[in-house]
C-alpha cells in the first residue's frame, strides 16, 4: 500500500465506479469522505469500509443537484480534515427514452445531477486547492460525450457538456496548480443503466478499471495534465 497524506471527496461513493474509486484511494492510505443519496448505502457502505480503514473514511448524506449542499459537503471535509486534495464528480444517473417522450423531469434530473453536480462540486472545491496552490479534480464522463445513441438525449447531453466544462475549467484552474481530468469509460459492469446491460457482461470494463485511471493520474508528474482520458473494453461483441 502505498502511504499517502491525500484528503479525497468522491461524490456517488455508495456503489459502483464510486465506491472503486473510494476504495482504491483507501487502499493508498488517504483519508476518503464520500457522499450518496440513499441513505441506506451510504450508510451500510460507511460502516463496511470503517471495518477495514478506521479513522480513514467517511460519509454523509448529499443531492448534488443541491448547489448549497455540495458546498456544505466540501466545508465539512475542510473542517474535518484541514484540507481536500482530490475531487472526483463521480454522481450520475441515466434517464433514457426518445427525446419527445422523455418527461422534463426526467431530462432536467439528468443533466442537474450529471452536469450541474459537477460544476457545484468543482466551484465549491476551487477556493479550497487555490489557497492551498495544489489539488486534483476528476469529473466521471463518458463515452457517450463524444458518441449519441438513439434514446440518450439527456445522458448524451449531460455528457457532452461535462467534458465541454472539464476542458474550460482546467484551463481556468491548472495556473493554480489545480489539475482537472474528465474520464470517459465505455461500457462498465455496474448497476448503473439499468435495463441496457441485461446481454452477457464479461466483455465489459469493471469499476475498478475506472479507479486505477484515477489513481495512475494521481501518481503522473506534477509537470504532466493528462485532461481527456478514454477507457473502454478491450474486445467488446463484434458488430
Amino acid at each position: 500500500m502505498t502511504e499517502s497524506n491525500r484528503v479525497a471527496l468522491v461524490t456517488g461513493g455508495n456503489r459502483g465506479i464510486g465506491r472503486a474509486v473510494v476504495e482504491a484511494l483507501l487502499a493508498r492510505g488517504d483519508r476518503v469522505f464520500f457522499c450518496g443519496r440513499s441513505a441506506d448505502t451510504v450508510e451500510s457502505t460507511k460502516r463496511e469500509l470503517f471495518v477495514r480503514y478506521p479513522g480513514k473514511v467517511d460519509a454523509r448524506l448529499c443531492d448534488v443537484r443541491d448547489a448549497d449542499a455540495v458546498a456544505a459537503l466540501v466545508g465539512w471535509v475542510v473542517d474535518e480534515a484541514g484540507r481536500l486534495d482530490v475531487l472526483v464528480n463521480n454522481a450520475g444517473l441515466g434517464r433514457f427514452a426518445p427525446v419527445d417522450e422523455m418527461p422534463v423531469e426526467e431530462f432536467r434530473e439528468v443533466i442537474e445531477t450529471n452536469l450541474l453536480g459537477a460544476y457545484y462540486g468543482i466551484r465549491a472545491a476551487a477556493p479550497v486547492m487555490k489557497e492551498q496552490g495544489s489539488g486534483w479534480i476528476f469529473n466521471i464522463a463518458s463515452l457517450a460525450a463524444k458518441n449519441a445513441f438513439a434514446g440518450g438525449s439527456a445522458y448524451n447531453a449531460s455528457k457532452f457538456g461535462l467534458v465541454g466544462l472539464s476542458e474550460a475549467a482546467m484551463l481556468d484552474l491548472r495556473h493554480h496548480g489545480i489539475r482537472m481530468a474528465a474520464i470517459c469509460p465505455g461500457s462498465v459492469e455496474t448497476e448503473f443503466g439499468a435495463g441496457r446491460m441485461q446481454d452477457g457482461q464479461s466483455w465489459r470494463l469493471q469499476p475498478e478499471d475506472v479507479a486505477k485511471v484515477v489513481t495512475d493520474l494521481l501518481d503522473f508528474p506534477d509537470r504532466a495534465l493528462p485532461s481527456l482520458i478514454e477507457i473502454r473494453p478491450t474486445r467488446p461483441p463484434k458488430k
